[in-house]
Formats: C-alpha cells, sequence, structure tokens
C-alpha cells in the first residue's frame, strides 16, 4: 500500500508559491505592528494544561485541544491560542518591564475542530496586545491598527466593519437587570456568543433551559431577546444606558470616529468565547454574504496575568487568524500576485558551471538572488523551467559570455531581451526591485 500525499486533515501543505504569499501576509502584519511600536516576541508551541484550564473555557481544553501525558507524565498541549502564554511571560518579569507594554507574535496553533471554510485544526495568528492601559485608549488603538493593516491590504470601509461590545455590560443586564446567577450568565453568555449560528427557536430554548421556572414565568427570556434587538446604546432601558460599562463604550465609539473609523457599531450580541475577558471586547467582520464571517476579534482581559501570583495588569489584545484573512482578501480580490525572491535565473550553456562561478558569487555579493540551473535539459526547457518558478529575468552564461563579460538578460514577463555587463544587470535588477 503506498502512503497518501495528502497533509493530516485540518492541516496545510505550504509549496514554495503559498509560502510566498504567507509571507506576504505576516510582513503586512510585522510593518504595521510595528509602526505602533508593537515588539514580537514568541514562546513554546507545548504548554502545561493547566495554564489552559485556568481561564480558556471548558470548550477549548476538553472538546479543541491536542493534549497528551509526556514521558515525564506531564499534561501538556500544544497551544490553541496565545493569550495564556503572553500572560504567563508578562507575569514571569511582572517588574522588570516597561509599561504601557506593546508586543505582537505570529505563532502557529492547533486545535481539533471539524475542519471548514475559515477554520482550520492548524493556523497562524497575529496576536496583538498591549499591557499597562486601564482606559479605552488601549482599545482604540487596537482597532485603529487592525483598520491601518486593513487599508494596507487595499481593503475599503465598506468591505467590513467592526462591532464593539462590554462584558461589563453583559454583567450587569444578566445580575442587575435580569436578576440572572452567575452560572446562569455564563450558560446564557455562551448562547449569546453562537446566536448567529443557530436557529431563533434553538437559542430561545437554550435560555428557558437556563432559566428556573419563576424566571420563566416572568418573561425573562422574552426581556433578553428584545434587549439584543438593540442596534444602539440609546436604545437600551435608561439603566443600562447610563451604565459605566455603556458610557465608556459610547466614548471608545465617539473616539474611533475622531479617528474616521465610520465602519464601526455596537453590537449587544458580541460575547468573545473566552472566560477571561472582562471589559470591551470587539470583532471585525466581512460584509461580504459570501463571507459571513468574523475576521479578527479581542478584548480586555485584564486579570490573566494576575492567575500568575503578581499583581495583575491591565490588558488588552487581539487575535486575527491567517485563513479568515486569505478568505477576506480572496472574497475581495485583494490577494496579489507574488513574486519570486529570486531575481535572476541563470541558464548555463554548456559545461561552464565552473567557469561561471566567480561571476555568479559577484552578483550574489552585490545583492542579487540568483538560481542557477545547471540541468542538462535544452535551451527551451530550462526558460519554461524559469516561468514555472515566476522568476522575472533569465540570464544566459556560455563561454562566448564570459569570454566577452557581457551577458543577455532576458525579462521573461515582456520577452525583452538585452546584453549587459554585469555592472548594468546588477544596476537594471536592483532598479527593478525597488
Amino acid at each position: 500500500m503506498s502512503l497518501s500525499t495528502q497533509p493530516y486533515k485540518g492541516a496545510r501543505d505550504f509549496y514554495p508559491e503559498d509560502k510566498l504569499l504567507q509571507n506576504y501576509l505576516f510582513e503586512t502584519f510585522r510593518s504595521v505592528a510595528e509602526q505602533f511600536g508593537y515588539e514580537q516576541y514568541d514562546a513554546p508551541i507545548l504548554e502545561n494544561i493547566e495554564l489552559f484550564k485556568a481561564k480558556s473555557g471548558e470548550e477549548i481544553v476538553n472538546e479543541q485541544t491536542y493534549s497528551f501525558t509526556d514521558r515525564g507524565d506531564r499534561e501538556v498541549v500544544i497551544r490553541p491560542e496565545m493569550t495564556p502564554s503572553v500572560s504567563r511571560m508578562v507575569a514571569g518579569k511582572r517588574q522588570e518591564l516597561g509599561y504601557p507594554l506593546r508586543w505582537y507574535s505570529i505563532p502557529v496553533l492547533w486545535r481539533y475542530e471539524r475542519p471548514q471554510r475559515g477554520r482550520l485544526r492548524e493556523h497562524w495568528q497575529l496576536n496583538v496586545d498591549i499591557f499597562g492601559v486601564s482606559d479605552n485608549s488601549a482599545e482604540h488603538e487596537l482597532i485603529l491598527l487592525a483598520n491601518t493593516i486593513m487599508k494596507k491590504f487595499g481593503a475599503s470601509n465598506s468591505m467590513y466593519s467592526f462591532k464593539v461590545n462590554h462584558r461589563g455590560l453583559m454583567n450587569h443586564i444578566f445580575d442587575s437587570y435580569l436578576g440572572l446567577s452567575a452560572e446562569q450568565s455564563h450558560d446564557i453568555s455562551k448562547l449569546i456568543d453562537k446566536m448567529h449560528k443557530i436557529p431563533p427557536e434553538d437559542f430561545k430554548n437554550g435560555v428557558q433551559a437556563a432559566l428556573n421556572p419563576e424566571q420563566r414565568a416572568e418573561k425573562i427570556d422574552d426581556k433578553l431577546i428584545e434587549l439584543l434587538r438593540a442596534k444602539d446604546i440609546s436604545q437600551l432601558p435608561e439603566e443600562i444606558a447610563s451604565s459605566k460599562p455603556a458610557k465608556e463604550l459610547a466614548d471608545l465609539l465617539t473616539k474611533l470616529s475622531d479617528s474616521s473609523i465610520s465602519n464601526v457599531e455596537f453590537d449587544i450580541s458580541i460575547m468573545r468565547g473566552f472566560d477571561y475577558y472582562t471589559g470591551i471586547v470587539f470583532e471585525m467582520s466581512d460584509t461580504d454574504p459570501e463571507n459571513p464571517r468574523s475576521i479578527m476579534g479581542g478584548g480586555r482581559y485584564d486579570g490573566l496575568v494576575g492567575l500568575f501570583g503578581v499583581e495583575p495588569v491591565a490588558t488588552v489584545g487581539f487575535g486575527w487568524g491567517d485563513v479568515t484573512l486569505s478568505d477576506f482578501l480572496t472574497t475581495h480580490n485583494l490577494l496579489p500576485k507574488v513574486q519570486s525572491k529570486t531575481d535572476v535565473y541563470a541558464i548555463l550553456i554548456g559545461d561552464v558551471y565552473g567557469n561561471s562561478q566567480k561571476l555568479i558569487s559577484k552578483l550574489r555579493e552585490e545583492g542579487i538572488n540568483i538560481a542557477v540551473d545547471n540541468s542538462d535539459k535544452k535551451l527551451p526547457s530550462k526558460i519554461k523551467n524559469a516561468l514555472k518558478k515566476n522568476v522575472k529575468y533569465a540570464m544566459f552564461i556560455g563561454q562566448e559570455e564570459l569570454d566577452s563579460n557581457t551577458y543577455n538578460l532576458k525579462n521573461l514577463l515582456t520577452e525583452q531581451e538585452e546584453r549587459l555587463s554585469p555592472e548594468r544587470i546588477v544596476s537594471t535588477i536592483l532598479g527593478d526591485k525597488q
């Protein structure tokens, strides 16, 4: 029986052309994050499972992790997210770090779930976190950063929208307005988090199942569903709209409007699935009906660093997966045709491999990325190979060219060909790269 050529289910092979595209996405992430003053970090792909049991949520730990016992009888997990790891790292040097602390990473993550559009078992994710800012200027900065990334990818405001809510506002609604217990609030928050993915009757039945008979008699489920129809903070009852979390949200919306981010709205159904969120939460979604998915999401989690026995640090962060980003860019025809990193495909004519090495080394020293075709294929096949590799220039090197120190340089895109000295070849290619 022959071995399968397919990768593990929910994971991807990255051929060179795929890796070029992935590098383009990651380089854009990096450039904008660093433009905002964020520094890159990383952490081990394996973590102690207790790190995720503490706050990630039962569904993540019990149903979606790749966990096992290692040879030292330690229960470990392949990281399903990065937030617990970065919190551990900050706690480890709590007193040594300068705040506000701005960090970012692009780690590979694994979750055991059903592969589908926008969601795979293995994915990479941009994580951006700011530590040490307690007011909503932190949320404003991260949404502004995400918006800048979208602009760099060429997206217009009509292609995506930001949605914001506040876990403190929801806690106020659950506790003070609806009179729910902590357990009921937890169960109903999970239902709200997936309410747009299930039929309305299933959502209503789920809410009713979480209520006791007296609460069902008081139509608490109807009161909640009515609140969830609010499209603006002003549409909420006064006792909710005047609460501190509602005012923080309104202030954030004003800050974003002042920053010319008009595609942002209040959405009371945004909960975010992780148990560690404590304040404002936000998502960015594709507005195209062909790809109705959240692209990026995050929020405030002030208590996570404190779980490690140190003083808590006010924190806001977001995660942005490469799969949802690729789907968005594909949907809106924003994916570029990425060029090979190889500048020149050197095609050897005759037995000149040894004699050509001095020239090739000189070109590389001048900053030219050059691949040498030293196969015994015929000339048309070598040119065809250069085209397959998506290399822009082909350079032909035979003994006659070496003797005259001039070489034919062909632009494979325009088919224009010139006889040039090595110096002119360098200036032509480097000028083209600028």
